[in-house]
């Protein structure tokens, strides 16, 4: 066993030399094994988790959960440490270069009044760091690992800065109706049916973003809505005896309308 010191407050510092003990010989077999791919997963889980918090406005988990995040963070740093390809004081001295760098209106003499400004600034000056000498090196540039719809609504974004918009807003719904269309033809021949549907989803995330909708966001309180509704349903038909699957397609859809309205 290792007589870990007891503080008061533990602080950055005890975390890392936490993780280090964790990943070393005599350390946890379960850590020791962790790689960046096996442990994608609970990364991107801590992230959701703590993004839950900010939504419930609950600084209690808020706290937890940006702990489990930092943990997260310096665990990965914690492997390639152990690889030799980077360590610590790497991460933090590139983000803080990062920060400067992209703050010229506050380290340097660039003139920044609003938002606007300094998001356009931002993309400016990402786009030569990063040494990308096109609109379409920006898009390649965007997480893959982005969920679909905010990945969509970051593509088309960009797109239309760079002057990429060919449909006013009304426009945007015009295109969405057009690709419904196309994807009930491609049900009824049986061909590009997936293509089509991803197609679908583009338009309706440009239709919402034209709005100032946030897509993940609609489809999450679209996904809340459903749970509710379903709740009233399932609820009604075991009033009456019966299972959801007992239920003619008549009755269900007698109850989930009953349900919209409740």
């Amino acid at each position: 066993m290792i007589d870990f010191e007891s503080k008061e407050v533990y602080r950055y510092e005890d975390l890392v030399e936490v993780l280090r003990i964790l990943r070393a010989p005599g350390g946890c077999p379960w850590d020791r094994e962790q790689t960046h791919a096996s442990n994608r997963r609970n990364f991107l889980e801590e992230a959701y988790e703590a993004a839950d918090a900010f939504d419930r406005d609950d600084p209690k988990d808020m706290c937890e959960e940006l702990g489990d995040m930092l943990m997260q963070v310096l665990f990965n740093v914690q492997i390639e440490v152990e690889a030799g390809r980077f360590g610590y004081d790497d991460v933090t001295d590139g983000v803080v270069r990062k920060l400067i760098y992209r703050h010229p209106h506050v380290f340097g003499t660039v003139r920044a009044d609003t938002t606007e400004e300094v998001l356009t600034n931002w993309e400016a000056l990402k786009r030569t760091e990063k040494g990308q000498t096109s609109t379409a090196d920006a898009l390649d540039a965007v997480a893959r690992a982005l969920p679909a719809l905010w990945r969509a609504d970051k593509l088309q974004s960009k797109a239309e800065k760079a002057g990429f918009r060919f449909r006013d807003a009304d426009g945007s719904l015009d295109k969405l109706e057009e690709e419904v269309r196309e994807l009930r033809e491609a049900v009824t021949s049986g061909t590009n049916v997936e293509e089509e549907l991803g197609d679908v989803l583009f338009a309706a995330v440009n239709a919402g973003r034209r709005r100032g909708i946030d897509p993940e966001n609609a489809l999450n309180a679209a996904c809340g809505k459903f749970i509710a509704r379903f709740r009233r349903v399932e609820t009604a038909a075991a009033a009456e005896g019966r299972t959801l699957g007992e239920l003619p397609p008549d009755a269900l859809a007698a109850l989930w309308e009953r349900a919209k309205h409740e």
